[in-house]
């Protein structure tokens, strides 16, 4: 099992920052943040692999930077220009498995999320 606890979320300005946390408790290939807004389906934000690979929902692309750090298990979101649009709940998963790209459902290993709400 694989245990992940997310942090960093809160209320932001559009335009502004937040940079969200994931700490593992142990060593997984892949991870990555997904978000689910109100009435919306889950989507995929950002994933990156143990050779730092990277990959992004063109919706991010640009605002968005995702990074770990192996040593530590911990998996890390720098969201920058926030957007109304980037309002959701935002999670952190993880995979033994080369799973970047793939959608939330390949992913096994979850956190509970944490909110980010950007007002305009």
């Amino acid at each position: 099992q694989v245990q992940l606890v997310e942090s960093g979320g809160g209320s932001g300005q559009a335009g502004g920052s937040l940079r969200l946390s994931c700490v593992a408790s142990r060593y997984t290939h892949s991870m990555g943040w997904f978000r689910s807004a109100p009435g919306q389906e889950r989507e995929g934000v950002a994933a990156i692999d143990s050779e730092f690979r990277t990959v992004y929902a063109d919706s991010v692309k640009g605002r968005f930077t995702i990074s770990r750090h192996i040593t530590n298990n911990t998996l890390y979101l720098q969201m920058n220009s926030l957007k109304p649009e980037d309002t959701a709940m935002y999670y952190c998963a993880a995979d033994y498995r080369w799973v970047c790209g793939r959608g939330p459902a390949t992913y096994v290993y979850w956190g509970r999320g944490t909110q980010v709400t950007v007002s305009s």
